[in-house]
C-alpha cells in the first residue's frame, strides 16, 4: 500500500483538465510517430519494422503514463482495452495499456470521507473506517469498517466522486487519442467494441445492478459448501458505496496455496471451472472479470470444514441470449465428445459461424477440440499429451501448458484470420474459461473436469 504522501488529495475530474491533457498527450504522441515513420523512409523492411515497433512502444508509454495520472473512468477504459482489445490493437499498445493495472494509486482518507459524508450522512457515525484502503481501483476504492453496535465486519466500496459522470466524455477522449496518434486503424470492428466497452463502464458503476446480481449469485450457491458471496448491507449502499460483509481468505496465488494437499487443490479447482459451466448451462449470465483480485480462498481444516472459495466482484456480470448459449453449449458438448463433427456442426445457426467459409471450419474446430481437451478422454482422443490426464481422468494442468498450445495452434491455423475479430460475447466466455483455467494451473490443481462437466450435457 502506499504511503500517505503517495496518496492522491483530490481527482482531475474537470473535462476541460483532462480534454487539454490529453489532447496535449495525443498530439505529442502523434507527432512522434509520425516523425519516426520518416526516417525509415529509406530503411529495409526488416529495419523499418523494427522501429515502427520500438517508437509504438514508446509513443504507447508514453501515452498510458499520462493517462494513469488522471485516474478516473479513462484509466478503466485503458484497462478494459487491455483486457478485450488484443485481437484489434497493436500489441505494443496492449502491452502498455495492460501496465495501468499497477498505477493505481489510492485516494487520501480526507477526500474519501468527504465522499462517504455525503453519501451516507449521518449513518458515517454509525461505523468505525479504517483510513487505509484494502484495495484501490481505478473507479472505487475499498475500505474495511465495523459497526459500532454489533462489531459486524463490513466493507465499503466508495466510488470516486465524478466518474460516472465522466464516463461519455472520457470515452471520447480516449477515442479522440487514439485517433490523434493515429496508431490504431479505426474499422467498424473497433468501433463495436468501443461501444461495447462504454456499455460495460456504465454498468460497472451501477452499484444498483451490482448489489442485485451479488444477491442473485449469493441464493443461487448458498446450498453449496464450497462457495461463500459477499452479503449486501442495505443500510448503508447508496449510488455511489457499496456496503457488504468482510469476508476473510488468502488470494489465489499465495504461496499457502500450493502448501495444501493435492486433493484440497484438486477440489478447488474443479469448483473454479464448475461456475463458468453453470454460467453457461443454469444461469445464462456471467462474471466476465475473472482476474485474480476477484477470488479469495477461505481454506478449512483438511477434516469437515471445506476450503472456499470467496466470490467478490460482480461489477463485470454479462447476460447472454438462449440462441449463443445454445451455440456455447454444443461446443463444450462437441469437445465433451472429442468429435470434430460434432464441432464443426455446432458452428451453424450464428453469424458469426456463418459468415466463415465451410472448408475453413475443420481448420478452426481443431483450435476449439485443443481448447475443451480436459473435457475428453483418452478413448476418444487420441492426441492427448503423454501423461497430461490418468486412468480416472484427473487432468493435470499445470503439465498440459493449454493456454500456449491453443494460442499457438489458433495463430498458425488457416482460419487464423477469422478469429482477428471475434463476437464479444466469445470473447467473454472465452476469457472466463482462461480465468478458470489459469486458478487451476496457478495451485496445480489435478481434475476430472470430464465428471464434472458430464452432469450438465
Amino acid at each position: 500500500m502506499s504511503d500517505h504522501n503517495d496518496k492522491l488529495k483530490q481527482l482531475k475530474t474537470s473535462s476541460m483538465d483532462r480534454r487539454l491533457s490529453i489532447a496535449k498527450a495525443s498530439l505529442l504522441a502523434g507527432t512522434r510517430w509520425a516523425a519516426s515513420n520518416a526516417t525509415t523512409m529509406f530503411s529495409s523492411e526488416e529495419e523499418k519494422e523494427k522501429k515502427r515497433k520500438k517508437a509504438m512502444k514508446e509513443q504507447a508509454d508514453y501515452l498510458v503514463s499520462e493517462i494513469g495520472k488522471l485516474k478516473g473512468s479513462i484509466v478503466k477504459i485503458g484497462q478494459m482495452m487491455a483486457l478485450y482489445g488484443e485481437h484489434f490493437l497493436p500489441e505494443e499498445i496492449t502491452q502498455a495499456l495492460n501496465t495501468l493495472n499497477n498505477q493505481t494509486v489510492a485516494l487520501a482518507w480526507p477526500a474519501i470521507k468527504q465522499q462517504l459524508h455525503s453519501q451516507l450522512g449521518s449513518k458515517l457515525d454509525d461505523l468505525t473506517i479504517d483510513h487505509e484502503p484494502l484495495g484501490t481501483a481505478s473507479l472505487a476504492q475499498v475500505h474495511r469498517a465495523t459497526r459500532k453496535s454489533d462489531g459486524l465486519e463490513m466493507v465499503l466500496k466508495i466510488q470516486y466522486p465524478g466518474v460516472a459522470e465522466a464516463i461519455d466524455s472520457d470515452m471520447s477522449l480516449f477515442k479522440n487519442m487514439l485517433k490523434l496518434t493515429r496508431m490504431v486503424p479505426q474499422t467498424r470492428e473497433f468501433d463495436q467494441w468501443f461501444d461495447e466497452v462504454r456499455e460495460m463502464m456504465h454498468r460497472e458503476v451501477n452499484y444498483k445492478i451490482e448489489a442485485a446480481t451479488t444477491r442473485r449469485f449469493a441464493t443461487r450457491l448458498k446450498e453449496d459448501p464450497r462457495y461463500i458471496v459477499p452479503q449486501i448491507i442495505d443500510g448503508y449502499c447508496t449510488d455511489q458505496v457499496l456496503c457488504m460483509t468482510f469476508e476473510r481468505g488468502v488470494p489465489i496465488n499465495s504461496p499457502v496455496m500450493l502448501s495444501l494437499p493435492q486433493e484440497r487443490r484438486n477440489k478447488l479447482g474443479e469448483a473454479s471451472l464448475e461456475i463458468a459451466v453453470r454460467e453457461i448451462f443454469e444461469w445464462g449470465e456471467m462474471q466476465t472479470d475473472p482476474n485474480f483480485g476477484n477470488y479469495l480462498v477461505r481454506l478449512g481444516n483438511g477434516n469437515d470444514i471445506l476450503d472456499k472459495i470467496v466470490l467478490l466482484d460482480f461489477g463485470a456480470i454479462r447476460q447472454f441470449d438462449e440462441h449463443l448459449l445454445g451455440v456455447a453449449r454444443k461446443l463444450i458438448h462437441a469437445g465433451f465428445n472429442h468429435s470434430s463433427e460434432e464441432m464443426v456442426q455446432a458452428m451453424t445457426g450464428y453469424e458469426f459461424f456463418d459468415s466463415i467459409p465451410q472448408s475453413i471450419k475443420p481448420d478452426m474446430a481443431k483450435v476449439f477440440l485443443l481448447a475443451t481437451e480436459a473435457f475428453s478422454s483418452p478413448s476418444n482422443n487420441p492426441d492427448l499429451p503423454t501423461g497430461v490426464m490418468d486412468e480416472h481422468f484427473a487432468y493435470d494442468w499445470k503439465a498440459s501448458q493449454l493456454h500456449s498450445r491453443v494460442m499457438q495452434q489458433a495463430s498458425k491455423s488457416m482460419a487464423s484470420r477469422y478469429f482477428s475479430v471475434p463476437p464479444k460475447e466469445f470473447m467473454f466466455i472465452s476469457r472466463k474459461f482462461i480465468g478458470a483455467y489459469t486458478f487451476m494451473t496457478v495451485i496445480e490443481a489435478k481434475t476430472n473436469v470430464r465428471a464434472m462437466v458430464k452432469k450438465f450435457i
